[in-house]
């Protein structure tokens, strides 16, 4: 396992976010605990780390929102999602994670801003949609392999939707039940879990219930219309961090 102690005060604090986010806001946090780890070792090993400690809170949020999902909405995700685990499977040798970084941080980014600039009415809510859903399930299943950066995706589908706060975080839930513990295939395949990655994780463990418990509870007393805007919020803040993250590493390629 990784002794470095400077590693676990970043670590610790990524891992509890991933968890409440994963808990409370359907993921739109947990896209900056790959980057957060990554100051300090590669960033394939640090989505090898977290990948079974995600697996472990998917249980313990599938324990907390069992009985809510939008099965329609999963339905025309989870095919598409499959499909861009594949690709990255496929493309695993030949993708340069800043470019992955700098594309998807851009769409949270621009989506975020027409959601705030171009206000729609309260009444104009769109719904399930067969297309919309696999081509963002196919972009969250691909930007999850890549870097457990599948929540923004799945937002752009179903925040438009304006469902339940419930239903919402629920459906994401067992949307990223499904797509992570798919993903333990390829990564076992690709040769990434290491002796030292997988003992790193179980140190790490006992934070994924403690994560997603808070977040269980901040999302009980969070008001339906203040959910919303944090969900945008934080969508917004991921997607500029990944948009930086993405710049800096291709002008050090360069």
């Amino acid at each position: 396992m990784i002794a470095d102690p400077l590693f676990y005060l970043i670590a610790v604090p990524a891992i509890l976010l991933i968890g409440i986010s994963k808990g409370g806001m359907a993921g739109s946090l947990g896209m900056l605990g790959v980057p957060l780890m990554s100051i300090l070792i590669p960033p394939v090993q640090a989505a090898a780390i977290i990948l079974p400690i995600l697996c472990l809170m998917d249980i313990f949020g599938l324990i907390a929102y069992r009985r809510n999902a939008d099965w329609k909405n999963l339905s025309y995700l989870l095919p598409g999602a499959l499909v861009g685990i594949g690709v990255g499977t496929l493309l695993f040798q030949y993708l340069n994670e800043d470019m992955v970084r700098l594309f998807l941080g851009a769409i949270a980014v621009i989506f975020t801003l027409n959601y705030w600039l171009v206000p729609t009415p309260e009444t104009n809510k769109s719904g399930p949609s067969l297309l919309k859903g696999s081509f963002w399930g196919t972009i969250s299943g691909f930007t999850s392999f890549v870097a457990h950066a599948g929540g923004p995706p799945i937002q752009f589908y179903m925040l438009p939707q304006k469902i339940d706060k419930k239903l919402f975080v629920g459906t994401s839930v067992w949307f990223f039940l499904v797509v992570n513990y798919v993903k333990l295939i390829p990564y076992a395949y690709l040769g990434q879990f290491s002796t030292e990655n997988l003992a790193t994780s179980v140190v790490l463990f006992p934070l994924a219930p403690i994560g997603i418990w808070l977040g269980v509870k901040a999302l009980k007393y969070l008001p339906e219309k203040l959910f919303y805007k944090i969900a945008y919020l934080l969508l917004f803040v991921t997607g500029s961090k990944l948009v930086l993250d993405g710049l800096n590493g291709l002008f050090n390629f360069f």
